[in-house]
């Protein structure tokens, strides 16, 4: 019997959900590596992240891209910036996740999709269409909606879309150039050195660090969280590979539903009246964002089949 093939576009799909699937249960994780506190957590993340990576290259014996890097300050420079705005990211919802703050999260990853837009707009002096200006104009309507109902501006929620937004930013500008894993391994390398000063610091204080103080279980999470990290990574730019960009922004909504999920139903957490309405706008601001982006690419491939057609 003849072995099925699978076509490219379904593994595309199937690593995208498994990439976004993975990041939406994230809380579940960082939440069991409680009371470790939010630095320690980053450190071990990026320490062991490194350490994964190293052994994967050493395995595939791919140590020549390294060489390569020499003379290339724009693309090491981008790379510096992008790996400690990730790294910003990491520990701001790390602390989201271990203070009971998890809906601030998934807010967080609710609105990135409209910073990334709003920073085409101010920074690359990109143009939007009319749907786009709708969304992003909805979106900021949510968040004064959010800062008068809740009494306090959203920092946790914006700190999270606008430092994910910049490494998207980032990387586009001059780290696109380089492979997940080599990307990966170049970002951790340059946050190791900064990893190792906070376990010092943290080592030197009266509470010490917290690595092996509440058992082997607990101590195993931390160095997992190195795998945690590079896997969904690894199934995203797998996916990255197979389908159109417009599917992997449509999946990438199952990462903050998952994370809203698991906040309300796992982790206990209570949401107020107005914080559920201030969801409700910013999914009114994600739907025109996705009608823009499905007309567009619908009117693009009509334009196409068009051209086609012309030229036979």
């Amino acid at each position: 019997m003849t072995p099925r093939i699978v076509p490219q576009s379904t593994r595309g799909v199937i690593a995208g959900f498994a990439a976004y699937g993975s990041w939406g249960l994230f809380p579940l994780f960082f939440d069991a590596l409680r009371p470790t506190g939010p630095w320690e957590i980053l450190a071990h993340r990026i320490v062991w992240t490194l350490l994964l990576c190293v052994v994967v290259l050493a395995i595939m014996r791919d140590w020549t891209w390294i060489a390569r890097l020499r003379g290339q300050r724009r693309l090491l420079a981008g790379v510096t910036i992008a790996a400690f705005l990730i790294a910003t990211n990491w520990v701001v919802y790390v602390a989201a996740v271990t203070s009971g703050h998890t809906s601030d999260a998934a807010l967080g990853y609710f609105l990135n999709p409209l910073v990334t837009v709003a920073l085409g707009v101010v920074v690359l002096r990109e143009r939007l269409r009319p749907l786009q200006w709708a969304a992003v104009s909805v979106g900021v309507v949510a968040g004064l909606y959010l800062a008068i109902a809740g009494g306090a501006i959203p920092i946790t929620a914006l700190a999270l879309a606008f430092s994910f937004a910049g490494y998207g930013l980032a990387k586009n500008k001059v780290g696109a150039r380089l492979p997940a894993l080599h990307s990966l391994t170049l970002e951790t390398a340059i946050l190791t050195p900064p990893a190792l000063v906070i376990f010092a610091i943290l080592a030197g204080t009266s509470s010490g660090l917290d690595f092996g103080d509440h058992g082997a279980g607990h101590a195993a999470l931390l160095a997992l969280s190195g795998v945690a990290t590079a896997v969904p990574l690894l199934f995203f730019a797998a996916a990255a590979r197979r389908i159109p960009l417009v599917t992997v922004g449509l999946i990438q909504f199952v990462t903050p539903v998952v994370q809203l999920l698991c906040a309300v139903f796992v982790l206990d957490e209570h949401l107020p009246t107005e914080r559920w309405i201030g969801f409700g706008i910013v999914w009114v601001a994600l739907i025109l964002l996705t009608t823009d982006s499905l007309w567009n690419v619908t009117a693009s491939r009509r334009r196409s089949r068009a051209g086609t057609d012309r030229d036979g």
